[in-house]
């Protein structure tokens, strides 16, 4: 199926760490070389400097969970409450952008690249299932996610930002799989809509191309998301190149237009059920 059967935690880790490492400094040139921080970008209701203040609070955010001596007030910036995690999320977003003014903004490169290259050294030799603790999530989750989840912000981010900018920016196959291995199985977990899951018994076998393989099994308002599971029946069969996968997921790329491109398609037993993977996991 052109998936992997089985991974070594901590070579993907590591190589998860080198891809980090490797997209850093093109964001750091993105944001330096932006003339109109102005511009719309990839994101609706979001300028391209909004984005790149939202990264920037990202990289303060992940940073300050693996550095105890230099605490965040959480408490005061948090939303109010314990709602739904996309609700969370979406309002921790739109608090994100206002982190930094119209002043720091023309800095942002400098503090991504400070912050990126702390955050390197400080996990570096350290177990990718180190435990995190996630105030804004509001539960700790690993290492080796956190990272991809770093990874992931800036290469999606920074895709936002290029297009508004219109300046080149590219997201490679295997940055895309190490994003899905790494973050996707935590994040989906996170990210299920449990009343729309209320009462659906679905099972996907989610094959990416060269990359991981994931069994979403979605039950009664609950889900698990396993990686190189054991044989099982499945319901619905998702097969995607890694790109479009992460592009899809995170509402970049329309699927109709990835599967146009013959980049995802759908099988199995019931292949109608592959739209509703999208709808079951939100994104903020």
């Amino acid at each position: 199926m052109g998936a992997d059967r089985s991974f070594d935690p901590v070579a993907e880790h590591n190589k998860t760490r080198a891809a980090l490492g490797a997209a850093i400094p093109r964001l750091v040139r993105l944001l330096r070389d932006l003339s109109d921080r102005d511009a719309p970008s990839g994101v609706p209701v979001w300028t391209v400097g909004d984005v790149g203040a939202h990264l920037a609070a990202v990289y303060l955010g992940f940073c300050s969970t693996v550095t105890p001596d230099e605490p965040v007030d959480w408490d005061s910036i948090l939303p109010p409450g314990d709602g739904p995690f996309i609700e969370r999320i979406t309002a921790m977003n739109a608090t994100s952008i206002s982190f930094f003014g119209s002043d720091d903004r023309a800095r942002l490169g400098d503090f991504v690249a400070e912050r990126g290259e702390t955050f390197l050294r400080v996990t570096e030799g350290l177990a990718p299932d180190t435990a995190v603790a996630v105030p804004w999530y509001g539960k700790e989750i690993t290492l080796a996610t956190v990272t991809g989840l770093m990874l992931s912000e800036t290469l999606v981010h920074g895709l936002d930002i290029a297009r508004g900018a219109r300046l080149p920016w590219g997201i490679g196959p295997d940055e895309a799989s190490l994003v899905v291995g790494q973050s996707m199985p935590t994040m989906m977990t996170l990210a299920l809509d449990k009343e729309k899951a209320r009462g659906v018994s679905i099972a996907f076998d989610l094959v990416v191309k060269g990359g991981p393989r994931l069994a979403i099994v979605v039950d009664d308002g609950a889900v698990t998301v396993t990686r190189d599971a054991p044989p099982r029946a499945y319901d619905c069969r998702i097969t995607a190149k890694p790109t479009a996968f992460l592009l899809v997921s995170f509402r970049r790329t329309p699927i109709w237009k990835a599967i146009a491109r013959g980049q995802m398609r759908a099988g199995g037993r019931k292949p109608w059920l592959a739209m509703q993977l999208g709808e079951l996991i939100g994104t903020p």
